[in-house]
């Protein structure tokens, strides 16, 4: 995900989306015991192809807005979307050269990731104006709040938590799937005392129980967007929880994003 820089996408994004079109081709059966589910499509919305999505969430308090974390270094943005159109209603850049990644809304916040910077950003959910960066250990690819504490991956196969005032880490965990490292974890998203994280560099999305760091299933999102649309893009990246079942999944890039249906 990290490794692109904005004068090298256009001619890495072909790979890139080789790369997790071959890795999307192993079922996930073949990933051990956690559940195998595929995404059932509900609808396609549109999504700002030129958005290199990092981070994605609904309004807590508003289903019609979502908020995305877009990255590369001088380009990152944080901004807010209609969630039916897709439409960028505001968006507000991040300082200087940062590189953004994930985001997540504490009450009146959103936290913003940077990748390799050192520092999370604390935004004014109302009025999009920076409150504060504080120092953060290692590197920031997805983030997600739970009652009580913000989760974080960076790349590796750990979740670290954090004071969702301080931004301070608490601890982490390992995620294993049938004993065995799940790495290179990016994208979080929260729900009902789970967290799902989209695997970089491949169409899968893991359900991990934090508190054992157990992956207890395993999505294979491949397929959503056709060969000929997917060809311009880079990877899967965003998952945005709607209610019930209900998702909505992007990707970096991507010309679309998809509500879904993911059978528990």
């Amino acid at each position: 995900m990290r490794r692109v820089l904005l004068g090298l996408v256009a001619a890495v994004t072909a790979v890139t989306a080789g790369v997790a079109a071959c890795a999307a081709a192993t079922p996930p059966e073949a990933l051990g015991s956690a559940a195998a589910v595929r995404p059932v499509v509900l609808a396609e919305v549109p999504h700002d192809p030129t958005a290199f999505t990092q981070g994605l969430e609904l309004s807590p308090d508003d289903p019609g807005t979502l908020y995305e974390g877009t990255g590369l270094a001088g380009h990152s943005q944080l901004r807010e979307l209609d969630a039916a159109t897709g439409a960028v209603r505001r968006a507000v850049p991040l300082p200087g050269s940062l590189f953004g990644e994930g985001i997540t809304v504490v009450g009146p916040s959103i936290w913003q990731l940077t990748w390799q910077d050192g520092v999370a950003l604390e935004w004014d959910r109302a009025t999009f104006t920076l409150r504060r960066q504080v120092p953060v250990g290692g590197e920031g690819w997805g983030l997600c709040a739970e009652p009580g504490r913000l989760v974080r991956s960076d790349g590796t196969d750990r979740l670290r938590f954090h004071d969702p005032a301080t931004f301070a880490e608490t601890g982490s965990v390992a995620v294993t799937l049938d004993g065995a490292p799940v790495t290179e974890l990016n994208e979080l998203e929260c729900v009902g005392g789970a967290v799902w994280a989209n695997v970089w560099r491949t169409d899968r999305v893991v359900r991990i129980d934090p508190a054992t760091g157990a992956v207890t299933a395993v999505v294979d999102a491949s397929g959503l967007l056709d060969p000929a649309r997917r060809a311009e893009t880079d990877v899967l990246n965003g998952i945005a929880h709607l209610s019930g079942d209900e998702y909505l999944l992007t990707g970096k890039l991507w010309p679309a994003a998809f509500r879904v249906r993911l059978p528990g």
